[in-house]
């Protein structure tokens, strides 16, 4: 039996994904054998133990879709990633992340080899998948796509593109925005290029370590977060933003330190990864329980940041990793439970249409004020005076008064386009008449001389006023993405893999349906 896509009551059940890697060369040289059989059509995963009797029968687990050792990076994408992106392109919050024990492949699944466009994984794949996207957008469509990427290490988050790295981030939450990170910071990309380059960055930052089990083993979670603003005008005539969040989640590994070998700071770093992970089980097991009154949310960083995630306002996939080697059967079974119980979290995901916080129309409207003022002309400032104002105070006795205080305040002027030519032209005019009276006196002259330098020096003003209202106008400009712009550069073949790779699965889809019929 294929497992439900969908909820009671408009809900969407966590897709569940499960991928085995193939044998490595240490699995090799000890001999291991094979004890995971994958059955793509039927979606199904067995495993059969080492020191299983003859009488006991394999365990066999039900997913939405399973990878054998043989899977393509763009097919794994496309079945298990693609349908999250698109519906974060229409608004929802996506999450995507990868589960599993140390050494499983999930940063290999999540990021791949991102200088071979064959081996690419789920993030990389995402870029190109979002910015196709806005490449085929009709009409005044306006996007506006910002990142941002964090780590929990040792239970601490940081900013992985932050100019302070030492720096320990809190987790808020408000009642309009949920949980979120503060102070965290977010870069508006315009193509493909520009986001794995800030990825880069981020990846130079992150903890990794070697240990018995992997060379290059993730000691922190990481959490890589695209939003996409849209607006688009609707048949009503007015303009509508839709904003979708999309998580896109890299687990450190569940382990056991009798097998990875872990000592000293790796020994504290797998006590904290498995204890996060152990809460993430838990709250895994409160979600699906039915008689659970309390989630626990709290108990970590990670599943407070993945609140909304599981059980929330969120569609959500979870690809989890297993080895296939008989050394491994433990850890598999483990897995492949945690990953069966997950296949009920029932999330109820909604489009998050014209939110408060979205910053695509505050842009707009600042754009549309920066233009006015250009075209009108501009206020600058041209001086102090004072003026007194009263503000309340609170005295050593505790009572609140009204005190009256003399503060500078900056004076504003304005000047339209028509009287800085009407400046321009005067000054002109004193020029010629001071070149062509030679015989004005001394004073005068002074005089008309003073006059011409402070309105050049007011012309001089409003023109760097000017400057500075164009230079904002176009660093605004830059940040908004028009629909239907060619932004893949690079990454335009990595879509047309992409796309061929889906129609591929289509048509694959189509003859495993009528051959699951004839079973």
């Amino acid at each position: 039996i294929m497992p439900e896509k969908n909820g009671p009551s408009g809900s969407d059940c966590v897709q569940v994904c499960v991928r085995c890697r193939p044998l490595n060369d240490k699995e090799k040289d000890q001999s291991c054998t094979m004890c995971v059989k994958v059955d793509e059509m039927r979606g199904t995963i067995t495993v059969k133990g080492p020191n299983t009797g003859s009488g006991e029968p394999p365990k066999t687990f039900t997913f939405d879709t399973v990878f054998d050792t043989t899977c393509k990076q763009v097919d794994v994408y496309n079945k298990s990633a693609r349908p999250i992106v698109d519906c974060v392109l229409e608004g929802y919050n996506g999450t995507i992340f990868a589960y599993g024990q140390t050494g499983t492949g999930k940063t290999f699944t999540m990021e791949g080899v991102r200088s071979v466009p064959e081996l690419r994984g789920i993030i990389p794949n995402s870029f190109a998948h979002i910015f196709g996207h806005i490449a085929k957008a009709e009409g005044d469509t306006r996007f506006l796509v910002r990142v941002s990427y964090l780590e929990i290490y040792n239970e601490e988050v940081r900013d992985l593109l932050g100019k302070d790295q030492a720096a320990r981030l809190e987790v808020k939450e408000r009642p309009d925005v949920g949980v979120y990170v503060k102070d965290l910071s977010a870069f508006s990309v315009n193509n493909a290029d520009d986001m794995d380059r800030i990825m880069t960055i981020g990846n130079k930052n992150r903890h990794v370590g070697a240990t018995n089990m992997n060379l290059h083993s993730s000691r922190s979670h990481a959490i890589f977060t695209v939003t996409i603003e849209c607006s688009e005008k609707y048949p009503d005539g007015k303009q509508h933003v839709r904003v979708g969040k999309l998580h896109l989640v890299d687990l450190a590994g569940s382990e056991r330190q009798a097998k990875t070998g872990a000592t000293g700071q790796r020994l504290k770093e797998a006590t904290k990864i498995n204890l996060s992970l152990s809460t993430l089980g838990n709250v895994i097991s409160a979600l699906v329980d039915g008689k659970s009154t309390h989630i626990p949310y709290r108990n970590s960083k990670l599943t407070r940041l993945l609140q909304d995630s599981l059980g929330g306002n969120s569609k959500t996939a979870m690809i989890a990793n297993i080895g296939p080697a008989d050394y491994n059967y433990d850890e598999s079974i483990s897995t492949l439970r945690y990953a069966n119980r997950a296949k009920n979290i029932q999330n109820k995901a909604k489009i998050n249409e014209d939110p408060k916080d979205a910053l695509l129309r505050q842009f707009q409207k600042e754009i549309e004020e920066l233009r006015k003022q250009l075209d009108e002309g501009s206020d600058y400032e041209s001086g102090d005076s004072e003026e007194e104002e009263s503000e309340e105070e609170v005295g050593e006795d505790g009572v609140v008064r009204r005190v009256k205080k003399k503060k500078k305040k900056r004076e504003h002027k304005h000047i339209s386009k028509e009287k800085m030519a009407q400046i321009q032209s005067k000054i002109e005019q004193d020029r010629k008449m001071l070149e062509s009276k030679k015989d004005m006196a001394e004073e005068e002259r002074n005089k008309v001389k003073g006059d011409l330098e402070e309105k050049e020096m007011e012309l001089k003003k409003f023109q760097e006023e000017q400057d500075q209202l164009t230079n904002k106008l176009a660093a605004l400009e830059k940040k908004i993405i028009v629909g239907g712009e060619n932004l893949l550069e690079k990454a335009e073949e990595q879509e047309r893999m992409l796309e061929e790779s889906a129609k591929e699965l289509e048509a694959r889809k189509v003859k495993e349906e009528a051959l699951r019929k004839a079973l």
